[in-house]
């Protein structure tokens, strides 16, 4: 081929791999192991560019590590269970599994163009019985380790979907798919006990070293580890049976501000007095209009019921302050009541000006006088001296803190605490699409769990959505059954899991998904843990914290072994797709296929609306999304450009933690290089062919030896430089280096053998980014085996060494020039080459530096 023509070349390779089976996967003791492993996609219909870029990733490091000579597992499958198939099966008419399926088979098939090096015989799906039959199996096993409860909880409730929603299916108070107001309801729930874990899930964090920062820390504030005191404060004015209220606060120091005490509307104290106050119950039944998440309480208006409760100060009996039932208070944190210090708490602040409470300041800035010092509008949280605090006069925080602490314990009224922000984890989910919990309730055995032997609890397929709520409530033959343990007639539990529990040990069933148990003991601890994990920040909290605690579950169950409680040895954060937005006058978004554009060579490059020819707003680049309708398909791009041209513009465009912007000029820049190795590979292979053809080439095999130094120098450098670009995720420095070292084979005057050489390692350099051209390159060189089975080239050190080498000149800090320089100069040599280097001169002028410091091979500090 003159051109290169993926349509004719990808398909080929593609059948070839899979002919050949070269991706499937097996316990090999003599290898290495290696198990990278992206985030598996839910099944809507169509993979888009965040696909192409997360598992070209994901495949660069499969396709490379098995180069490198271990034995990769680089497994795939569907989190498909979820709400978005109930809504296509209301909206579409069609069974929630048969949309289901029928998107994974059309995902599927438009990611097999893309070239990727999966064991497509591992695959499965959330949603199949096999799979959600082991997990209801651990979930037994887990009751019985103590690591499941059932209890009465305040849920977000969405009444127009009749389902629990979880924190992050809350958008601004109102359920994520109905668009209705939540509420806050009461009911009994199924949990699992990851709070037993909170200290364990935070100090692992610490070794984690090959985990982003940013991500530990995300993961470390939402376990939210605090030390603080708990105080019980007696009460004054209780008619009820509660004559004392324990609070919990991080801020003992700040006692002394106190001006009203505030607890939860689900805090018993609350329930108990609106038993025979009709106020505070319509009170409570206002606040339960607002979702639980904090970041809804914290955006709420503050308000509060004023009960005629007063609360003691710890030091003065003579002082009570006003109990309020407050909205903003949760439950479900410490002890669901806080004491309220206006000053120093911003949310406690807004709350005393809204009731006219007192604002009394007891920490002030050193710096500032404590007799002028006031709070307005807004508390002061940060560091000072204790003032208006009595014997607190003059302390530290930290110093209040221990002395307040000390006082109320032998007062018998406080003690030391450790708290967690980590709740235990609701799994019950009124909806139909989703993991069955392997429950039956009876009337005289009370819960009991179903037998292993019926697992697995399979969902029923004639269901209906014509009616609000769960479907499994009205499928009488599915819920009436025996009792497992006494035979009487029962029901099953009809609340599913959370889909979070389905993403939570998938990794782990990949080692072996036809297992008859949840996990083979001798393949899960030879694959174990996962090596190299891929996926977007945005699971950088839930899931992750999820399958670390389903790690050590499993452990305790037996399903896992000690070496792997924490899942995932590595984890990678890749950034989005973006693409440049288009709008109309009238404020209507435009897809990229919408536009032409107008001006492109100059810098007023304008955008017009191919439908109406009236000029289009070009807005920022942003992540692809359908509202704004910057989406780029995948499969046109393969269609036009192939699969190694998008493969291979998502590598290089930008570092892979960054957002990467899509853009059609850097695609066709990234085809027109793909077409420009071809061309090289063509003509190198021709003169080639001709010289085993005994026909006498026109150039290119005469001996040069300077040329063949050059080009061997370059090799070598490219091979150290792609090596460890590939091992520490900077794809974009390992393309840039294959971009020059093609530079440097077109224009080498390199004996034809040493180009051979150079355009077959090029082919293996390339060929974790670029499978199919590489594959169709080594080909040309009449090359026997598939290049996907080659060892990954070795670069010999001895041509890595330079002659010269570049010293950076720095002056007091602060570099100010470099010199270039005999490799084999003293230390005195390289002192008077920099000293009398012109910008050093102009910098020291008569100056006589204090000292001069040559750190052999890395730079010169001159300081004056």
């Amino acid at each position: 081929m003159s051109r290169y023509n993926a349509k004719e070349v990808e398909p080929k390779w593609q059948k070839k791999w899979s002919d050949e089976g070269i991706f499937s996967t097996e316990v090999d003791k003599a290898l290495p192991k290696y198990y990278v492993l992206e985030m598996f996609p839910y099944p809507s219909g169509r993979i888009h560019m965040g696909h192409v870029r997360n598992y070209t990733m994901g495949d660069v490091v499969a396709r490379y590590k098995n180069a490198r000579g271990f034995n990769v597992l680089h497994p795939m499958g569907w989190d498909a269970f979820g709400m978005p198939a109930e809504n296509a099966a209301l909206e579409k008419n069609i069974h929630p599994g048969d949309w289901t399926y029928q998107n994974i088979t059309d995902m599927k098939d438009q990611l097999k163009p893309l070239g990727l090096s999966f064991d497509w015989d591992r695959e499965f799906a959330t949603c199949d019985p096999e799979y959600y039959g082991q997990q209801q199996s651990m979930f037994i096993d887990m009751l019985e380790a103590g690591l499941v409860y059932r209890k009465n909880a305040v849920v977000n409730w969405d009444p127009v979907d009749m389902t629990v929603l979880a924190n992050e299916q809350v958008e601004n108070g109102k359920g994520w798919r109905s668009g209705a107001q939540v509420e806050r309801k009461v009911l009994t729930q199924w949990f699992f006990n990851i709070s037993s874990f909170s200290e364990e899930l935070l100090t692992e964090l610490d070794r984690m070293d090959k985990w982003p920062e940013k991500v530990r820390l995300m993961q470390k504030n939402w376990v939210g580890k605090s030390t603080g005191l708990e105080i019980d404060f007696q009460l004054k004015n209780s008619l009820s049976k509660y004559k004392s209220l324990k609070v919990y606060t991080t801020r003992q120091d700040t006692i002394f501000g106190m001006s009203f005490a505030g607890i939860s509307p689900d805090h018993p104290l609350s329930l108990e007095l609106a038993k025979s106050n009709p106020e505070i119950a319509e009170f409570i039944s206002e606040c339960h209009k607002i979702g639980t998440t904090a970041e809804a309480l914290e955006t709420v208006e503050k308000k509060g019921y004023k009960t005629s409760i007063e609360v003691i100060h710890p030091f003065n009996e003579e002082i009570s302050f006003p109990l309020f039932i407050a909205n903003f208070i949760l439950m479900d944190y410490g002890t669901g009541a806080v004491f309220g210090c206006p000053a120093h708490d911003q949310r406690d602040l807004d709350f005393a000006k809204k009731y006219d409470l007192n604002v009394t300041p007891v920490v002030c800035p050193k710096e500032l006088d404590e007799t002028s010092f006031e709070i307005q509008n807004e508390a002061y949280t940060g560091v000072g001296k204790m003032i208006n605090s009595e014997f607190l006069n003059g302390k530290s925080i930290e110093d209040a803190k221990s002395e307040i602490t000390e006082k109320l314990g032998k007062m018998g009224c406080g003690i030391s605490k450790t708290n967690y922000r980590l709740r235990d984890w609701g799994i019950s989910r009124q909806r139909y699409w989703g993991c069955p919990i392997p429950i039956v309730h009876c009337s005289s055995c009370g819960v009991v769990p179903e037998k292993k032997t019926n697992l697995p609890v399979v969902l029923p397929k004639n269901i209906s959505f014509e009616t609000p709520g769960n479907p499994l409530l009205r499928n009488h033959a599915w819920l009436n059954i025996s009792c497992p343990k006494c035979g009487k007639k029962a029901q099953r539990e009809t609340d599913t899991m959370d889909t979070f529990v389905d993403s939570s040990w998938y990794f782990a069933r990949f080692t072996s998904p036809k297992s008859k148990t949840p996990t083979d003991p001798e393949k899960i601890k030879y694959w174990m843990n996962v090596d190299q994990y891929i996926g977007g920040v945005e699971h950088a909290i839930l899931h992750l914290l999820y399958s670390r605690f389903f790690a050590r579950a499993m452990y305790k169950t037996g399903h896992l072994p000690i070496e792997s409680i924490e899942p995932f040895e590595a984890l990678f954060t890749q950034g989005m797709v973006c693409h440049e937005t288009y709008q109309t006058e009238d404020g209507k978004w435009l897809s990229p296929d919408d536009v032409r554009f107008d001006n492109e060579t100059s810098n007023q490059r304008e955008a017009i609306d191919i439908n109406t020819q009236k000029k289009v707003k070009i807005g920022p680049s942003i992540k692809m999304s359908k509202s704004k309708k910057n989406v780029v398909d995948p499969i046109d791009i393969i269609e036009q450009f192939g699969a190694d041209t998008a493969r291979w513009f998502m590598m290089s465009d930008s570092p892979p933690e960054r957002d990467v912007e899509w853009t059609s000029s850097g695609v066709e820049g990234a085809w027109r290089h793909l077409q420009k190795v071809w061309r090289l590979c063509s003509e190198i292979s021709q003169l080639h062919q001709d010289q085993s053809n005994n026909i006498k080439p026109t150039l290119g095999n005469e001996k040069n030896e300077e040329g063949d130094l050059e080009l061997l120098k370059c090799m070598h450098h490219t091979i150290s430089e792609v090596t460890e670009g590939l091992e520490g995720f900077t794809f974009n420095k390992a393309v840039a280096n294959l971009y020059e070292f093609t530079n440097v084979i077109n224009k080498s005057n390199a004996s034809l053998k040493n180009k051979v050489i150079g355009i077959k390692v090029l082919a293996q350099l390339m060929h974790p980014i670029t499978p199919h051209l590489s594959e169709e390159i080594w080909n040309s060189f009449k090359e026997t085996d598939l290049i996907s089975k080659q060892p990954w080239p070795k670069f010999d050190q001895s041509y890595l060494l330079s002659e010269v080498i570049t010293y950076p000149i720095q002056i007091n800090g602060k570099r100010r020039a470099e010199i270039t320089v005999g490799l084999n100069l003293s230390k005195e040599e390289i002192k008077i080459i920099a000293l009398s280097h012109p910008d050093i001169k102009r910098f020291i002028e008569n100056t006589e530096p204090k000292k001069i410091i040559v750190v052999p091979g890395r730079i010169v500090n001159v300081v004056i």
